[in-house]
């Protein structure tokens, strides 16, 4: 199995070797990693974690000031 992007559209497909290598010059090959991301979801983001991260920010906003 082998996994392929258009360049195109940007679409993510996983085929067989053989359909792989007779694919157009409209296909690139990818990592697999690159193909599984497509289908994981986002954690949700908590009110804490954008607050801890605001505060980080102008942390380092205060100290290039500095």
């Amino acid at each position: 199995m082998k996994c392929l992007k258009s360049t195109k559209t940007g679409q993510i497909i996983r085929v067989s070797n053989d359909k792989a290598d007779a694919a157009t010059s409209e296909w690139k090959f990818i990592p697999k990693s690159e193909w599984k991301a497509q289908f994981k979801k986002a954690a949700p983001v908590t009110v804490e974690e954008v607050v801890a991260i605001e505060e980080t920010i102008s942390e380092k906003q205060l100290k290039r000031k500095k």
